[in-house]
Parts: C-alpha cells; sequence; structure tokens
C-alpha cells in the first residue's frame, strides 16, 4: 500500500478507529491545553515586559507586532500547507513553537529575549492555524460544520479561562514570581504535544472523513502543472462581510479601558469580567454552531447585531449596563471564532482550504485592527458618534451578507 501525504486512506484504514465526533474532541482537547498555555502567558505579558523594563510604548509595539504576525503570516503558512499537503507537520509545528517559547519567558530577564519570545509565540499560532482548521474541516463534514467548529471552541476557551487563573493564583503564591507562573504552563504544552502525536497517529489522514460523508478528493496535481491560486467568488463575498463587520468591532482593550478610567471597575476586577466574557463566548459558538447546521449562514445576522450592541451597552456610565456589552462582546467573539471558520470551509473545496483559512485570517487581522484603531479614537472624540458610527457598518455589513447566496436561499452555503 502507498503511503499518501495527505490523500484518502482506505475506508477500512487507520481513520476507523476514531468516529468524527471523537476526533472533533480530542482535536479541542489538544487546543483547550494549548490555550490554558499562550492565554495563561498572554495575561502577563504586559506586567512581565514592563518588570524587564519596557515602557508602554515597547509593551504596545511587541503585542501589537505579534498579533499581526499571529494573523498576518497565515497569508504565507495558508498556502504552504496547500502545496506541502503536510498539514499535520505544520499543525504540530506550530503548536510546538507555542509550548517551548512560554515557559523559557518566565525564565529570561533580558528585554529584548523576552519580546523576541512573545513574537514568536504568536507565529507559533500563524504556523498551525491554518493546517489545523483544515484538517478540523474534514471531520466537521461528518458532524456538521457548525457543531463541530462550535465544540472546538468552547473547548478552547475553557483553556483561556483556566489558564489565566492558574497564572494568577501561582503569582500570589509566589509573590509575583513570574519563572514558577510561567513555568508551570509547561506541563499543559507537554500535554497537549503527546495528546496531538498520539491523534496524529490513529487519524493520518483526516480528509477520509469528507470523503465518506460525500465530498470528492482533492486531485493531486501532476508535478510542474501550475496550482490554481484562485478561490471562488462566493468566499470573496463572505470575505467583504467579514471585513465590514470587523471593522466596526471594538476591542476588550477599549472597553477595560473605559471600565477602570470612568471608575466603573476596578483594575483588578477586569480580568474577571473577562473570564465570564470567555464562558460567553463558548455559549455563543456552541448556540450559533448548532443554528448553523441548521438553518445555514442566516444564523450570522446574529453577528452585525451583537457588534452594533456592544458600544451601546459597553461604554455607559452604569456598571450593571456595561457589564452587559462586555458580555455580548464576548459573544459576538464566539461567532467570529466559530460560526465564520465553519462557513469558509463549506464555501471552498478541500485543496485550497488551507489557502483561504490564510487569506481569511489575514482579511481579519487588517480589518479588527481597523476596527480597534476606529473605535479607540472615536471613543475619544464623542461616545454617541461612536455608537451611531458603529451601527451604520453593522448595517453595511448586513446588506452585504443579503447579498450571499447563502443568505439569499437561507441554506447552507454549498462549495461551488
Amino acid at each position: 500500500m502507498k503511503l499518501a501525504r495527505a490523500g484518502s486512506v482506505p475506508s477500512d484504514g487507520p481513520v476507523r478507529r476514531l468516529s468524527p465526533w471523537r476526533f472533533v474532541m480530542v482535536f479541542g482537547g489538544v487546543s483547550l491545553l494549548m490555550d490554558y498555555v499562550y492565554e495563561g502567558a498572554r495575561s502577563i505579558t504586559g506586567p512581565l515586559l514592563a518588570h524587564l523594563g519596557a515602557s508602554a510604548a515597547v509593551v504596545g509595539v511587541v503585542t501589537g507586532a505579534g498579533e499581526a504576525a499571529a494573523l498576518g503570516l497565515r497569508l504565507v503558512s495558508g498556502p504552504l500547507a496547500d502545496r506541502s499537503r503536510r498539514f499535520w507537520a505544520w499543525t504540530i509545528a506550530g503548536y510546538m513553537l507555542t509550548a517551548a517559547s512560554v515557559p523559557v519567558l518566565g525564565l529570561t530577564g533580558v528585554l529584548w529575549v523576552a519580546c523576541t519570545l512573545v513574537v514568536a509565540e504568536r507565529v507559533g499560532k500563524a504556523v498551525r492555524s491554518p493546517a489545523k482548521d483544515t484538517l478540523l474541516s474534514h471531520a466537521t463534514a461528518a458532524t456538521g460544520r457548525g457543531r463541530g467548529f462550535a465544540v472546538h471552541e468552547a473547548m478552547d476557551q475553557v483553556g483561556a479561562l483556566l489558564g489565566p487563573l492558574t497564572v494568577a493564583g501561582v503569582l500570589a503564591l509566589t509573590g509575583d514570581d513570574y519563572a514558577p507562573a510561567l513555568g508551570v504552563l509547561a506541563l499543559p504544552g507537554v500535554a497537549a504535544i503527546a495528546l496531538l502525536l498520539w491523534l496524529r497517529a490513529r487519524v493520518p489522514d483526516p480528509i477520509a472523513y469528507e470523503t465518506d460523508a460525500g465530498s470528492p478528493a482533492p486531485r493531486t496535481r501532476p508535478l510542474g502543472e501550475p496550482q490554481d491560486s484562485r478561490l471562488p467568488q462566493s468566499f470573496w463575498a463572505y470575505a467583504a462581510f467579514t471585513a465590514a463587520t470587523l471593522t466596526g468591532f471594538a476591542t476588550f482593550g477599549v472597553l477595560s479601558y473605559h471600565l477602570v478610567t470612568r471608575h466603573l471597575m476596578a483594575a483588578a476586577t477586569v480580568p474577571v469580567l473577562y473570564a465570564a466574557a470567555m464562558a460567553a463566548d463558548a455559549l455563543a459558538a456552541l448556540a450559533t454552531g448548532w443554528l448553523y447546521d441548521r438553518v445555514g449562514a442566516r444564523v450570522l445576522v446574529v453577528l452585525p447585531l451583537l457588534s452594533a450592541a456592544v458600544p451601546a451597552l459597553a461604554f455607559t456610565n452604569t456598571v450593571g449596563i456595561a457589564v452587559v456589552g462586555a458580555l455580548t462582546w464576548g459573544a459576538a467573539v464566539g461567532v467570529q471564532e466559530s460560526t465564520l471558520r465553519a462557513t469558509v470551509a463549506d464555501l471552498v473545496p478541500t485543496g485550497r482550504r488551507a489557502t483561504a483559512y490564510g487569506v481569511f485570517a489575514g482579511i481579519m487581522g487588517a480589518t479588527a485592527l481597523a476596527g480597534g484603531a476606529l473605535t479607540g479614537v472615536l471613543y475619544d472624540v464623542s461616545v454617541p458618534i461612536l455608537v451611531i458610527v458603529v451601527a451604520g457598518i453593522q448595517a453595511a455589513a448586513l446588506a452585504l451578507l443579503w447579498t450571499t447566496r447563502a443568505a439569499r436561499s437561507g441554506r447552507r452555503i454549498s462549495p461551488p
């Protein structure tokens, strides 16, 4: 029997050892453990760099560069994963880079080394994400795209909650010693890599899930034949909707700035609110994922509505309403991180899917940056103007959504 790099395997091969849902759950466990690692580190990146002598400007540049790398570099890693068809190799390499960077971050006493490690952790996410989403998309062809991606996102958020709380607890016990606080994150990192390698051994070719569900396997190109780089027109229409809704989306940084500077909440309480927002993220992902598999892309109308409601609620001077706004923000993020990704898998054939995820992440990164800058600037000018402008942008996003085939048919999008 020939060994395939990323093609199909016989239906009685290794892929049969795990059901599609079990594959999703185990992959979700990997993401939970790795979110435990890097969200724990990100929760104290600013204080750690400041401890090493960084100014606010340095912290801003380094963290901004990290986020730009995490999203922008996917424009490269996505096409490369598609061309090589080595999705497991890209996924494992990215996870290993993150797992190695975080514990070392707590040991260094040199600012430039710490800055390099912060960016390296984000590069690890860029390396793995298009390939990881492609692998996950194969199994969700059998489980339901919406539900599969939603469960994966919900498990992500469990790790995003546990990591910061663990780091906070170790810091409290050790008198703000960053070495053990970040060193303890090596344990879930090692566990994540071990679980990932086990999953790779059990399911070397997850595309069999999709071919068994009735989708054609990607054509293997003869050596030297140029690859068609075009993505479906429906993907670009969908990307335009995504760009619009993210351009008018506030960041949690602006929300927390409002809460603290208006004396609505103590700085020490903000992480607790963030954890609650992550819980809202998980619940929204599960709800919209379930609905997506039943009513199709029509469920995405909820994203512009949530995004428009965030500034109207979060930037008030009433604590209770502002908290509701922060939870609404978390719910919107849950839709962005699950159902938006699931729809990409239904729009793009398997042979170009990692490329599509890379391009999609690049668009999301650029427009999220624009949205953060826009809402921050307008907040300083006038909150009522901010609310009106964001509402207008989200109305435009709704119009773009309704021009897609998914909105017109009310059915789940099918690959062209």
